[in-house]
């Protein structure tokens, strides 16, 4: 919405100074500590309002946090290389606040640590969750998704319902850490839960067979099941769960916060988003 009247101004002038925050400067290694306590407090109040913006810009860098295991938003090759929708997506925000982009390599164990300790954005298929929500802001959601099956096609019409799947003998893969594990932990009593530890390689224990299906997000479902022809998502656009997908951004930052969602907006319908997806998830 916009701030047309000179009271709103006032208003929005009130909430950002009431609530920005920034992040401290830091090394641009990826594995720098950042500043602590006080002396972060002070390098982001003690010119005045200041915004993670600020921080960027002087640093010349926008630090990226994210698992690199989760396609089509984000995947890291064994060369080091990144790659995804969100991947990308966040090289078009660095380039578009006139920095580069560095990505740094997080876990869904340790994103909520390493974001708050390490970076300025968390991008690569973030579960929007109440959760996170207490420890940092949300940009506006860019994807509407939920769990669904993915399982080879031969036993797609035994793995309809969660009544089907929740049933002795089923072994359902999953990824510990995300928003995956916790579905599957509330809503699978009799079924078996199998962790694997790396998301890269999960959907290959459902191919050989030593996992009978895994229940994810349904854009990881019509990735996969277009790269696996023997794998079929299971209805994708019909999943049991209503989820969204979300930037993470520092908690209190109402400037940073707005910048992103405008950003956001208009890549959403200047096609730039589109183009960014297409070779993904078509």
């Amino acid at each position: 919405m916009g701030w047309r009247t000179t009271a709103s101004g006032v208003v929005l002038a009130a909430l950002t100074a009431s609530f920005a925050t920034g992040c401290a400067d830091s090394s641009t290694e990826s594995g720098a500590a950042p500043e602590s306590g006080d002396a972060a407090k002070e390098s982001t109040t003690g010119q005045g309002l200041r915004s993670t913006m600020d921080a960027i810009a002087e640093r010349g860098e926008l630090r990226v946090c994210s698992t690199g295991d989760y396609r089509p938003f984000t995947y890291r090759d064994a060369n080091g290389a990144w790659s995804g929708i969100d991947i990308d997506m966040a090289r078009d925000l660095a380039a578009e606040l006139g920095v580069r982009a560095t990505i740094v390599a997080t876990t869904w164990e340790s994103l909520s640590e390493d974001f708050a300790q390490r970076c300025d954005i968390a991008a690569g298929g973030v579960s929007v969750t109440l959760k996170r929500a207490k420890e940092a802001f949300f940009s506006d959601a860019y994807v509407v998704d939920g769990k669904t099956p993915i399982t080879r096609c031969e036993n797609a019409a035994r793995f309809l319902t969660l009544e089907q799947i929740d049933r002795p003998g089923v072994r359902a893969v999953v990824n510990p850490g995300g928003t995956n594990e916790k579905f599957a932990r509330e809503k699978l009593h009799r079924a078996e839960i199998v962790p694997h530890p790396d998301n890269n390689t999960i959907f290959e224990e459902i191919r050989s067979g030593r996992a009978d299906l895994m229940i994810t997000d349904g854009a990881e479902t019509k990735w996969q099941a277009r790269q696996h022809p023997e794998l079929c998502a299971v209805h994708p656009d019909q999943p049991f769960t209503f989820s969204e997908k979300a930037y993470l951004l520092p908690r209190g930052d109402v400037v940073f916060q707005q910048f992103v969602n405008e950003w956001l907006h208009l890549r959403k319908h200047d096609g730039t988003y589109d183009r960014i997806a297409r070779p993904w998830i078509g």
